[in-house]
């Protein structure tokens, strides 16, 4: 397992599936998703949540995406920078992924470490990747774009040049909360 990775948990975003609702506050089982996302990135040793503040008792650092809604690679971007550590790796996962755990991350972190590549990314049954995975930091940085290119980028046109092992999820890993039928359907499972 990794000794030195830090965790980014993107939470900003408009919301505007769910009516405007900051994800990070949903409660699912008596706890809100920022609590869950915390608890699976409980190895790192640093955790930057991208988004609106929500109480926690847990040492994190909160900030916002800069351009304001720019999407993924914005917050992602936005909270390496706001790092006070230089780690070699950064774990990266949304905040509405509630099934994701420590487990999730170790295998992610694990994969990174002895892929010798780029880092790891969760993919789900049909091998598409999720917002879940560790990176080598200094590799992100070295295909970072420009300030402005940042808020109408894709985070796979970030993420195409870098060599990620694929991990594949678990149960329920890959499954994130988008809509309130999701929400729905996830209390019914």
């Amino acid at each position: 397992m990794l000794e030195t990775w830090a965790a980014i948990i993107l939470a900003g975003g408009r919301g505007s599936r769910l009516d405007g609702v900051d994800k990070a506050g949903i409660e699912i089982a008596g706890r809100t998703m920022l609590e869950w996302s915390l608890d699976a990135c409980i190895d790192a040793s640093e955790v930057v949540v991208v988004g609106e503040h929500v109480p926690t008792d847990r040492p994190v650092t909160f900030t916002r995406e800069s351009p304001r809604f720019g999407g993924p690679v914005a917050g992602l971007l936005t909270g390496v920078d706001a790092l006070l550590r230089r780690p070699a790796y950064v774990g990266v996962l949304a905040v509405d992924m509630p099934h994701l755990t420590m487990g999730t991350m170790r295998r992610l972190t694990d994969a990174a470490e002895s892929a010798g590549g780029d880092g790891a990314a969760l993919v789900d049954p049909t091998g598409r990747r999720q917002l879940a995975m560790v990176l080598r930091r200094d590799r992100l940085l070295e295909v970072r774009p420009s300030y402005e290119a940042q808020h109408s980028m894709a985070l796979h046109a970030l993420l195409s040049p870098l060599s990620l092992a694929d991990v594949p999820a678990v149960g329920d890993e890959h499954r994130d909360i988008d809509t309130w039928t999701d929400l729905r359907d996830l209390d019914e499972a």
